[in-house]
């Protein structure tokens, strides 16, 4: 069994002994119950790991003394980067969290004329900053090293007209009636970024796909069925990684699983 991972957003060094931040050191210490010589993985997010062991514990505090760094990365070889539409309820928190594990580098929440949900302000800062938290322990349960951006809500038309001109990513949006099959796609560049866009329960109203496809999106399907919003957007990067990325290339071959 793998020992316990968990995320220190403070600088790490071998021989070093640190403070686990106080929510990861009570799920150590209390659900975990980690005593003093178990192992366990820090990392702060920036790349690679560091082997550790508990060096003290009580109910609130747990201390870890640094043992090693390993230069261990599980990032997807595709840029990925998911435009979401704000979900009701929890299914947010899911999208975060399964988009997390197959290979997400970057999340953008925005804000669709068919969506049911409005967030702005401190509201949406709030909920950004959950969302964060969320990333984070994803991260920590599927072996990332790197924990994927976040952003704050928008606007979807203000996120179109941001991106970059310069480059040549693969931009995609998830439409139903597209003519195009994703698997028809020529595959991208090595290391090329991909952009999906997906839309909210009602998905994009036709004028938000006239802007996507002028900013260079390319619609298409991923199936004869049409997906609930929490469906789609994790079924088409699970495709992606099929076609394009590293779901074929873990060790042994297929797919991992716990």
């Amino acid at each position: 069994m793998n020992p316990p991972r968990f995320h220190t957003p403070i600088p790490l060094a071998a021989g070093a002994r640190v403070a686990l931040p106080p929510a990861a050191a009570r799920h150590a210490a209390r659900a975990l119950r980690l005593a003093a010589g178990d192992a366990l993985t820090l990392f702060d997010g920036k790349g690679g790991e560091y082997a550790c062991r508990v060096h003290s514990r009580d109910r609130e505090a747990v201390v870890a003394e640094v043992l090693a760094w390993r230069g261990v990365e599980r990032e997807s070889p595709l840029g990925l980067t998911l435009a979401q539409a704000l979900q009701a309820g929890e299914k947010m928190d899911l999208t975060v969290q399964k988009a997390v594990e197959l290979g997400v580098g970057r999340i953008a929440p925005v804000v669709t004329r068919r969506g049911v949900v409005r967030l702005e302000g401190e509201r949406a800062k709030k909920r950004a900053a959950h969302w964060r938290a969320v990333a984070v322990s994803a991260c920590e349960q599927c072996g990332r090293n790197r924990v994927p951006e976040i952003a704050d809500p928008e606007d979807l038309r203000d996120w179109l007209g941001r991106l970059p001109a310069g480059g040549r990513p693969t931009r995609l949006l998830l439409d139903p009636s597209a003519s195009v099959a994703l698997a028809a796609l020529p595959a991208p560049e090595a290391g090329a970024a991909v952009e999906l866009l997906v839309g909210a329960e009602g998905g994009l109203a036709p004028e938000e796909i006239e802007l996507a496809r002028a900013a260079g999106f390319t619609a298409v399907r991923i199936g004869p069925r049409v997906l609930r919003t929490e469906t789609a957007g994790l079924a088409a990067l699970a495709a992606i990684q099929c076609l394009w990325g590293d779901f074929g290339d873990a060790p042994g071959g297929g797919l991992n699983h716990v």
